[in-house]
């Protein structure tokens, strides 16, 4: 269905996640992946947005009063969310997470390879990088 109205999305802005500890996930993320912190002052102590260029993820408190979902549950939750890496980053990420003694596992997507570990509340993060030509697989 061809509209005028037909719209391209940029890229992926954020994705926003529940943890228990603002700090300690601040400190993870900028840690593990190299994120940095921006806060803006007119929003008051949350949410923290932890970017990569104009990418990443937005903190905010869980609500620690709500009962808990069962973390192995394909309920309504987040699965994982991913960045993009070039295949270089994609070595060196896996090297640093040797270095800080990171759990995460390996997986080969065919056109895509991935490793996923966890986050302080155990969202699933995952770093992916095309294994192909670019110009061939996003035609």
């Amino acid at each position: 269905m061809d509209s005028k109205n037909t719209f391209e999305i940029n890229f992926l802005d954020h994705v926003a996640i529940r943890v228990k500890d603002l700090k300690i996930s601040e400190t993870w993320y900028t840690k593990v992946l190299g994120l940095k912190k921006y806060q803006l002052e007119e929003w008051g102590e949350y949410p923290i947005f932890m970017l990569a260029n104009k990418t990443g993820i937005a903190l905010f408190p869980a609500n620690r009063a709500d009962k808990e979902l069962d973390i192995k549950s394909k309920n309504v939750k987040i699965d994982h969310f991913a960045f993009n890496v070039s295949k270089e980053n994609f070595e060196k990420a896996r090297k640093k997470y040797q270095e800080l003694n990171i759990n995460f596992h390996f997986q080969d997507h065919h056109y895509f390879h991935s490793i996923y570990t966890k986050d302080p509340d155990g969202h699933t993060v995952e770093l992916t990088t095309l294994v192909g030509d670019e110009k061939t697989f996003y035609k």
